[in-house]
């Protein structure tokens, strides 16, 4: 009898356990799920954002089981600092941001590359000389912002285009358009899917046209805006990240879908409520063309090569005192 006890004792013992697993199994999994989530973008809301907030508003982040907040960015807004003191586990960062956040030694990784194509380019007349050759920058005077990514990217064309600065103009831009509007620069800094397109409007409606001078059409691939989380949150909360990259990039297929404008363009206007239907319709096109340049091309696919030479740029221009080997945060297959 005694015997019987015990192996009852056992057996219902291995039950409970195997029951208090499953119970905690099921609420381990309810408690990631119902996880609240901080995500900072890097810049405002606008069209280049139009992924990250239609997954909120068409609450493809709540189907995956996820709360939420996603965050404006600014000139004051970083969202790898935010990451390291624990008051976003997601955000936007450009590579420029991120390889010198690894090179002072930032636990941050890299989950996903949402522009395949720098929106960074520069505007300038279609009645001016074409831009067909890295020469024919010779003769013109260039708008740059001293100490911002277009002054990393034009000086990398310059030597890439072996040309000295004694055969240009550098001109030092501000937040004010009126120098290339009054002609005084002729190359101009701008995002392409949204200065670029009021600008273009503007001088549309004055009888001219424009052209953009791009940069990775000459072989100098800067990378800009990717998603990034802490090496912590992928250690610790894989389901989530997985869950979030999920539904992100869900997000970012479903906007840029032709079949999805109406959708994706409402979403825009509770967001950016200044910018008319036309412009917002017209940034949605450009960037949807920057975020998936080619059909094969997966949405939110690193470029390695492009973030080497990032890192071989930034190296190059001393903005970084030794090699950080970007490709070893770069997560995008986790």
């Amino acid at each position: 009898m005694d015997r019987l006890f015990k192996k009852i004792s056992i057996i219902t013992t291995a039950v409970f356990m195997i029951l208090l697993a499953y119970i905690w199994s099921n609420w381990a999994v309810a408690a990631e799920s119902n996880d609240h989530l901080t995500y900072r973008l890097k810049w405002l809301f606008n069209a280049s954002v139009v992924g990250d907030i239609y997954a909120d508003v068409q609450k493809i982040f709540s189907n995956e089981g996820l709360e939420v907040t996603i965050k404006e960015g600014g000139p004051e807004r970083d969202a790898i600092k935010e990451l390291e003191l624990g008051y976003a586990q997601f955000g936007i960062a450009s590579a420029d941001q991120v390889i010198r956040a690894l090179s002072k030694g930032s636990p941050i990784v890299v989950i996903a590359q949402l522009f395949q194509i720098n929106p960074l380019q520069w505007i300038y007349r279609r009645t001016d000389p074409p831009i067909e050759r890295l020469e024919d920058l010779k003769g013109r005077t260039i708008g740059i912002t001293y100490g911002g990514n277009d002054e990393t990217i034009m000086r990398t064309l310059l030597a890439k285009g072996k040309i000295s600065y004694d055969e240009i103009k550098l001109f030092s831009v501000r937040y004010d358009y009126t120098p290339f509007y009054k002609r005084k620069v002729d190359i101009w800094p701008v995002y392409r899917n949204t200065q670029g397109i009021f600008i273009g409007e503007k001088l549309h409606k004055e009888g001219e046209e424009v052209a953009f001078f791009i940069p990775a059409e000459f072989g100098v691939k800067f990378v800009a805006n990717s998603v990034v989380t802490s090496e912590r949150m992928m250690r610790e909360h894989p389901k989530i990240v997985q869950r979030f990259i999920r539904a992100l990039l869900r997000g970012w297929r479903e906007s840029l879908d032709p079949a999805n404008e109406k959708k994706a363009l409402e979403t825009l206007q509770q967001f950016d409520k200044d910018t008319s239907l036309h412009i917002l319709r017209k940034q949605l096109a450009v960037t949807r063309k920057l975020i998936k340049p080619k059909a094969d091309i997966d949405i939110g696919s690193i470029d390695i090569e492009a973030w080497k030479q990032t890192e071989q740029i930034m190296l190059n221009q001393k903005q970084i005192p030794k090699p950080v080997f970007v490709e070893k945060v770069l997560k995008g297959k986790f």
